[in-house]
């Protein structure tokens, strides 16, 4: 089986950049394909608890819809710790869907991966 990693930087500052990996996420999954996102840096805020209901744009369903649709398919999702640190966000705030994960998470998931897209 194929494997895609897809890693989001971007957070609620750009929600335009948010959506892509969750649509592509879910459209791997459909195509048999594990799909896994890393959020990272200003990545995480997208998964704060709360803060996906907050985002909609245009006539596209609102971010928590798309997250709730890609969990639904099995993309796997993962927290990068540093980053809550470094942004000084507790572990809790976050959808317990999503898993905290360290850096090497993050080597591991690339170095298995067949592709790795980066937003």
């Amino acid at each position: 089986m194929s494997r895609i990693l897809y890693v989001q930087t971007s957070g609620i500052e750009t929600p335009e950049r948010l959506y892509a990996p969750f649509i592509l996420g879910t459209t791997a999954r459909a195509m048999e394909a594990e799909a896994s996102i890393f959020f990272m840096i200003k990545g995480i805020t997208a998964m704060k608890k709360g803060e996906a209901e907050k985002i909609k744009i245009g006539s596209f369903p609102s971010l928590k819809e798309v997250i709730d649709q890609a969990l639904a398919a099995g993309v796997k999702m993962y927290i990068c710790e540093q980053s809550t640190q470094l942004l000084n966000i507790p572990r809790g705030d976050f959808i317990v869907e999503a898993k905290i994960a360290g850096a090497g998470t993050l080597n591991d998931l690339a170095l298995d991966a067949d592709s790795v897209i980066s937003f």
